[in-house]
């Protein structure tokens, strides 16, 4: 068999242990393109509770990735932001370079509707960060903001990060960067948005998005939401418990608590806008010259080989890392 027709892809074997294994490739469909990998990025706290095997059995079905394979808890092979090249197929797309929602793999097969080229500017190795944006947009389709709200975003993670940067592109909006790590400041300078800690944070916020993960976090954004304002849940905590003070004031300010999920189109765009679209529009937005500063959440990058490894430690540590880019060639 040749070598175009081998690949490796890297599976949750058991919870806590990922392994790269060796894959064959079947020969190529009509209408089907294959892409040799570039870049992958990690989506750290979807792919930490894969890993860690915390999926909620409900969940089992909702949460596949499109080309997922095997079934979680484990083996499972998962996972949905891969940038690379078509090295064969239909002759519009050879050559091309081409985000797709396949997991870790450095060389795959899919149908030709299921890439997207990268528009012409757009960097590569910025590409990662597409499912992280296509879920900000979403997050502020759902959130509803106008044009100088107070915005509050909780986490300074990537998501928040790509939610505080759309959200400062709002005429007067005013946005506030939260997060317990003061080594974030010049992350959020970078985009656009003021760095406050939990304790210093402003008070009365038209509109609060929650996306640290943390059940803290949400209690924070609870209580910095102003008279009748949405507080936007973006974290997605698996089979976690969160326990929160909907006593109190909770009741008296009529705050709104509203879910998030990239899973399906924000219901005031649904009627128009479909995933491919919503995708589009991410890739677009990357591809703008403003959109440099984003570079900056790239802020680790280590070779396919150590895919495992580098799992593991951001599973099982908060530490510093924004995006994890990984590396192919």
């Amino acid at each position: 068999m040749s070598a175009a027709t081998r690949a490796r892809a890297f599976w949750v074997t058991a919870s806590g242990r990922g392994e790269i294994l060796p894959e064959e490739l079947p020969a190529l469909p009509a209408g089907w393109v294959r892409v040799r990998t570039c870049y992958s990025g990690i989506s750290r706290g979807t792919e930490g509770l894969v890993l860690r095997g915390e999926v909620p059995s409900s969940e089992y079905q909702r949460m596949r990735a499109p080309f997922q394979d095997g079934d979680f808890p484990a083996p499972v092979k998962y996972g949905y932001i891969s940038v690379g090249e078509v090295v064969a197929g239909p002759a519009e797309l050879l050559g091309r370079m081409v985000y797709c929602l396949y997991p870790h793999q450095d060389c795959y097969q899919v149908p030709a509707e299921a890439v997207t080229p990268l528009p012409d500017g757009l960097p590569p190795g910025r590409a990662v960060l597409a499912a992280n944006l296509e879920t900000a947009v979403n997050g502020l389709w759902d959130g509803l903001p106008r044009v100088g709200d107070r915005i509050a975003v909780i986490g300074a993670g990537t998501l928040g990060c790509l939610a505080a940067w759309l959200a400062a592109r709002i005429p007067g909006c005013r946005v506030e960067l939260i997060d317990t790590n003061p080594r974030r400041a010049d992350i959020a300078a970078a985009m656009g948005a003021d760095f406050r800690s939990p304790e210093t944070a402003a008070p009365e916020a038209d509109l609060v998005i929650h996306a640290s993960g943390t059940p803290a976090g949400l209690v924070t954004a609870l209580r910095l939401a102003g008279f009748e304002a949405t507080v936007l849940e973006l974290s997605w905590f698996g089979a976690k418990p969160v326990t929160l003070p909907l006593g109190e004031a909770f009741h008296q300010r009529r705050l709104r608590l509203v879910s998030s999920q990239v899973g399906s189109v924000a219901a005031a765009q649904r009627p128009r806008w479909d995933h491919r679209r919503r995708l589009a529009l991410a890739l677009s937005l990357l591809a703008q010259p403003q959109a440099a500063a984003l570079d900056a959440l790239i802020t680790d990058e280590a070779p396919f080989e150590a895919l495992a490894a580098v799992q593991a430690r951001l599973a099982s540590a908060s530490g510093d890392t924004l995006t994890q880019r990984i590396r192919y060639r």
